[in-house]
């Protein structure tokens, strides 16, 4: 792992907490122009029923993940504002999951801008490639001392089509797309990378080529049906977890019983 403020921050919450749960912090709230009369009150509804999880779930997290369904509608330079503060408080790591898929000036921008607003790393989609593309968010990162994480394979059902399909290489070889994302996430020197824990085997096959130098991270279990204990045997270093969480009738008591099984599967596995 690499020793910017991101991963330091990460190693230090993790040990602290003695956890490798991250919360996916993404209550969603629908707005629409046709009840401007209402967007202060759901604003400030979503505001406290995110800050009240947060603050209950705290001490069982590593890092947090928000995405779009926060930024939105609270806005990246205005309410959200308040939640930044707070995870910082609890000295975590916040991630923003922004999936930065552009052309390299704007993919600097986007990095930027989150960066600016007190996230500590920003994810990131490797099918862009490097040149005049993710080569300007590595370097805005390494500027800032931010980390940079990168989808190698998403949770959900379709992600074959994308990452999951063959590409013919130079040498006239057929390569998972993913093996191929995996690999530019060791020659980039990237600080995590996202796998579906809903994928173990696939889990597994990433790990084999990151070893130790690059963490996984694992979104999916709960709702979307991953396991656990699969998932940190085939080589997941983090869990990211939302709606369980979210939407259970006791947030906190979810969290930690989330936190021992994490700690559980990786005891029956030797130390991480």
């Amino acid at each position: 792992m690499n020793s910017n403020k991101f991963s330091l921050k990460l190693e230090k919450a993790t040990n602290r907490h003695k956890s490798r749960l991250i919360l996916a912090l993404d209550y969603s709230e629908v707005f629409s122009r046709s009840e401007r009369g209402l967007w202060k009150e759901k604003k400030e509804q979503l505001l406290k029923k995110s800050l009240r999880v947060l603050e209950s779930v705290a001490e069982h997290l590593a890092a947090v993940k928000i995405n779009m369904q926060l930024v939105l509608p609270l806005g990246l330079f205005d309410d959200l504002q308040e939640i930044v503060d707070r995870v910082e408080k609890y000295g975590l790591p916040l991630i923003a999951d922004c999936k930065i898929n552009d052309v390299g000036h704007t993919n600097q921008w986007i990095a930027r801008h989150f960066f600016n607003a007190g996230f500590d790393a920003v994810i990131a989609n490797p099918f862009v490639g490097w040149e005049d593309g993710l080569n300007k968010v590595f370097e805005e990162a390494r500027k800032q001392d931010k980390g940079v994480i990168l989808l190698v394979y998403m949770s959900h059902l379709a992600a074959r089509e994308g990452y999951g399909q063959l590409v013919l290489t130079s040498e006239g070889k057929k390569v998972a797309q993913y093996i191929i994302f995996a690999e530019k996430a060791l020659k980039w020197e990237a600080d995590g990378v996202v796998v579906g824990a809903t994928y173990p085997k696939i889990v597994k096959e990433v790990k084999t080529i990151l070893g130790t130098k690059v963490p996984i991270f694992s979104p999916g279990i709960g709702i979307q049906g991953g396991k656990i204990e699969e998932a940190f045997k085939s080589g997941t270093d983090y869990a990211i977890v939302g709606r369980t969480i979210l939407n259970s009738p006791n947030p906190v008591e979810t969290a930690k019983k989330i936190k021992e099984m994490i700690n559980y599967a990786i005891g029956s596995l030797g130390e991480k």
